[in-house]
């Protein structure tokens, strides 16, 4: 008899896998993402590319445990619905005289063998995968990437681990079940649906309005800078979704029956009669398909905002290969000399000061014109022509002319229109200056290196008796400053600073980019793995619970065309009930997640957020990257019930 059973559970398994493709492939990817980011943790090769990869293996263990979690509801939710839509035929099996445990035996080995398949497949698929994101986090830091194929032992273990979790407690709650149900049980097992929570048309009313009323509010206190009130936010929307999907979902039908005529125009009642007896038996279903997205929309909008943060302030920091800013006038910083002339090849620098005008003319007028932090500068920022020179060339920016009676401003991007309005004249002791243009190359303005977001260069001897705010000093190098010889200046400015509780800013470009690498590396990447994951699981619910009504369609459909309906409007009612049914549990996240990302990618300091990492350009980019995921599964799933339930001709 097992060796009987064991063809069985084979036969159901191919077909299971067959009959779902869909879920099949998600627990495929599922494997395989999981297999690639544990490899990505275990590479010995990727941790030691930088130091700041150490917290890594954390953050995607965090990562992990989501994924795990989430997948193991897909594996969970998929596991009971399968065995409801196959309940008529275990029950056979017991009338046929099969024991329960042979049965709830049948049934865990079966999907044990697709479990077992789709992680040796994830697991194959997951180590080109994992080459992508070692191709990926190799051009981060800027190193050359050359494929070497392998697979990681100790990544394939904790795969199969976290596998073995997710299906073994799946498949032993659904063997319970079958142990304990009887004949009756399993044969109408597919009978049993969500009921209808809500009831009473005025109850339907204010619970729909409340919801919409709780929405915003959650909304909107998700967006307060403050952890328990952002997390009472979220409370509210889980609320308000729960209350929306159960009101909506018994609330179309008494729409429509107060109002006769919408329901009989065109195909609105073959839509919307087959898509609210859907929806009235999946509400909560809905709810929390639809916090799944939003969690992915924000998720997706949240790592781009990382990204562009990291980037943003790293390009203006970055721009020296080496910086050094030293507070007061006349610092003694030979020692930082001693080591730079030993040890770091210098190929240009410059010494200089950054000095303080007598007024803030210039900033006032930026704060009339717009959001501007100055902070450590309470007077206008002044350089001196000589080193405003010297510092271009460092950078490596082509020269400028400044004329006679003249002076420049140099900004950060997101001031240079405002500045170019900019008409007035400067009076430094007895020179009164005319502007004479404006620049906005990176020059190290972010923190206030170089005046915090302008600087006015005058000749220099119009910066003659200007009171001193700093000195620092730049440097063009022949080669990238290592992270040692960065973290040794570091150790000569603790012996300079020793005791006081002060310290200098030490900058270099490749200390910057390896920053801006590890950060989205410990940031972006789990961001992003844990988006894939709940798209993925969500969509393929939607789509199982789709493509299981197919033999429902057909049959529908066949009716409707011998009643007379032609192909072509079949097509246009299946297409309006899929977009419908697809639209619903998207809606809402997108009324969550637009404001939520928006707000979050004007948090940063102004100048940060701009050109590809501006808000609008994020918001728009996560939006899509959302419904291309998202549309793979619509468009699978539509062509999938187009082709094999619209009759032909």
């Amino acid at each position: 008899m097992s060796v009987t059973l064991s063809k069985l559970s084979l036969r159901n398994a191919k077909r299971q896998a067959k009959d779902y493709l869909v879920y099949f492939v998600t627990v495929v990817m599922a494997a395989a993402l999981l297999y690639s980011f544990n490899a990505l943790v275990f590479s010995r090769e990727i941790a030691t590319l930088s130091t700041g990869l150490s917290m890594l293996p954390v953050m995607v263990a965090l990562a992990d445990v989501v994924v795990v979690c989430v997948f193991g509801w897909l594996v969970a939710y998929a596991t009971r619905f399968m065995l409801r839509r196959r309940g008529r035929e275990l029950g056979l099996y017991l009338l046929v005289g099969l024991e329960s445990g042979q049965v709830a035996r049948l049934f865990f080995l079966e999907n044990l063998a697709v479990g077992g398949c789709a992680l040796g497949l994830g697991v194959a698929l997951g180590g080109l995968l994992y080459q992508m994101l070692r191709a990926m986090t190799f051009a981060l830091f800027g190193q050359t990437y050359r494929l070497a194929l392998g697979f990681s032992l100790p990544a394939v273990l904790l795969t199969a681990a976290c596998f073995g979790l997710i299906y073994l407690r799946a498949l032993g709650r659904s063997r319970r079940y079958i142990r304990r149900a009887n004949i009756h049980d399993l044969i109408y097992s597919d009978r049993q649906n969500e009921g209808a929570v809500i009831r009473t048309g005025k109850g339907r009313v204010w619970i729909f309005t409340g919801s919409i009323l709780l929405g915003i509010l959650g909304t909107a206190l998700l967006m307060v800078s403050s952890l328990p009130v952002a997390t009472a936010g979220a409370g509210c929307l889980i609320v308000a979704l729960f209350a929306f999907f159960l009101s909506f979902a018994s609330g179309v039908p008494a729409f429509f029956d107060r109002r006769p005529a919408r329901k009989y125009r065109g195909q609105n009642l073959l839509v919307f009669r087959t898509l609210t007896a859907k929806l009235a038996t999946m509400g909560a279903l809905m709810a929390a398909l639809a916090m799944i997205f939003t969690a992915t929309l924000i998720s997706e909008g949240t790592g781009l905002v990382f990204r562009g943060l990291f980037l943003g302030r790293a390009s203006d920091t970055a721009c020296f290969d080496l910086y050094l800013g030293m507070e007061g006038k006349d610092r003694d910083y030979s020692l930082y000399q001693d080591y730079i002339r030993d040890h770091i090849p210098v190929e240009e620098s410059v010494s200089y000061q950054v000095y303080l005008a007598e007024d803030h003319r210039v900033r006032d007028y930026l704060e009339s014109k717009t959001v501007y932090h100055y902070f450590n500068f309470d007077r206008d920022p002044v350089l001196r022509w000589s080193d405003y020179a010297a510092l271009r060339s460092v950078a490596g920016y082509p020269p400028v002319e400044l004329g006679e009676g003249q002076y420049l401003l140099h900004c950060m991007g997101y001031l240079e229109d405002i500045l170019k309005a900019y008409d007035q004249p400067v009076t430094l002791g007895d020179l009164t200056l005319r502007p004479g243009g404006v620049h906005a190359e990176h020059l190290s303005q972010s923190e206030g290196e170089n005046g915090r977001g302008y600087i006015l260069v005058v000749p220099d001897e119009a910066a003659e008796g200007l009171a001193v705010n700093h000195t620092a000093y730049a440097a063009k190098t022949r080669e990238p400053v290592p992270f040692e010889d960065f973290y040794n200046l570091t150790v000569v400015m603790d012996k300079i600073w020793e005791g006081t509780g002060l310290g200098d800013t030490i900058t270099t470009k490749a200390q910057a980019e390896a920053e801006v690498a590890s950060q989205t590396a410990l940031c972006v990447f789990p961001l992003y793995y844990l988006a894939l994951a709940l798209t993925m699981t969500a969509a393929t619910i939607l789509t199982i619970q789709q493509l299981s009504e197919v033999e429902r369609y057909r049959k529908q459909f066949a009716l409707l065309q011998k009643l007379g309906m032609v192909r072509r409007e079949m097509a246009r009612a299946l297409g309006v009930q899929f977009a419908v049914y697809y639209a619903l549990p998207a809606l809402p996240p997108l009324l969550i997640g637009v404001p939520f990302i928006l707000h979050l990618a004007r948090l940063p300091e102004p100048g940060v957020m701009v050109g590809a990492s501006s808000p609008w350009v994020i918001l728009v980019t996560s939006v899509a990257v959302f419904f291309f995921i998202y549309g793979i599964y619509i468009l699978l799933a539509y062509t999938s019930l187009r082709r094999n339930v619209l009759p032909e001709g």
